[in-house]
């Protein structure tokens, strides 16, 4: 079985063509980032390179597509749309798309009020085992031919302030990924948790407190060995750490649309184990 990954895409609005008063201040900040900080001109493309990437989903025969969040820039409603849009048909059908919300998709406490992402992406959120939800719609699991299962869980949160972007899953969710990993009907699957926030960067290492995954630690320890394979986003590096035996395989997305390091990752299931992955870059025309 074959699943495509992809993360942080940041599809980014026109910010001088909005209403400064609706913006907030939260956006406000944010506008040195998308000037000086390069951010607008990086992203630029994005909306061409995620909808090249969800074609070559279907060239690659993927069974099953997964976005880890970050989907918006800081969470416009045009941002979603345009982000859906790119998608095309394949985000119209959970049985062949997962997608989860990063903490640029509930930047603002209006964003996440208001339910942004779910008005947009809601539908990817329901379970084919609904009595494992613990927190909302999560953890959904979607259950993916006879040999996979993808478990979708929440670790973005609404930011106290700006610059502070770290996650944290909770023990309710986290009873909930037992209570999924010790159901008979998954033994005999790989599974695959989709998740925002990092366990471990590329050095291998846990982010700082600011940016990381608090409970990193409980999250692994819950998935042993290379049957189990956590898919990440939020930090902007794309990498593979191999399953040992106390631990998952760890795929970082990376930013799968920033200009000049696009991709994504190609991961192969058989046997109801995670075999590896691939990196490819879109090709994206014009």
């Amino acid at each position: 079985m074959r699943f495509v990954h992809c993360s942080d895409v940041h599809i980014t609005a026109d910010y001088f063509a909005q209403s400064f008063f609706k913006l907030g201040w939260r956006r406000w900040v944010a506008l040195a980032e998308l000037t000086i900080g390069g951010r607008a001109r990086a992203y630029r493309k994005a909306p061409e390179t995620l909808a090249a990437i969800a074609r070559e989903a279907q060239g690659h025969q993927a069974d099953h597509f997964i976005l880890s969040g970050d989907l918006t820039a800081y969470a416009l409603p045009s941002e979603f749309e345009r982000a859906r849009a790119a998608l095309g048909p394949l985000v119209e059908d959970r049985s062949r798309c997962t997608i989860i919300p990063g903490n640029h998709d509930v930047y603002t406490p209006g964003s996440h009020r208001k339910g942004r992402f779910e008005r947009y992406f809601g539908h990817l959120l329901e379970s084919d085992l609904p009595e494992h939800r613990r927190e909302g719609a999560f953890p959904f699991v979607r259950l993916v031919g006879e040999e996979a299962a993808v478990v979708g869980l929440l670790s973005a949160r609404v930011p106290p302030v700006p610059g502070v972007s770290s996650g944290l899953i909770g023990p309710t969710q986290l009873e909930g990924l037992e209570a999924i990993v010790k159901d008979p009907r998954l033994a005999h699957r790989a599974v695959l948790v989709v998740v925002h926030h990092a366990p471990l960067t590329h050095h291998g290492r846990p982010d700082s407190w600011l940016h990381g995954l608090r409970d990193a630690d409980a999250l692994c320890q819950l998935l042993p060995g290379p049957r189990y394979a956590v898919l990440h986003g939020h930090v902007h590096h794309r990498y593979h750490h191999v399953a040992t035996a106390d631990r998952p395989h760890i795929f970082g997305a990376g930013s799968s649309t920033l200009a000049g390091r696009e991709g994504y990752w190609v991961i192969e299931v058989s046997g109801g184990k995670v075999t590896g992955g691939e990196m490819h870059v879109p090709q994206v025309s014009g």
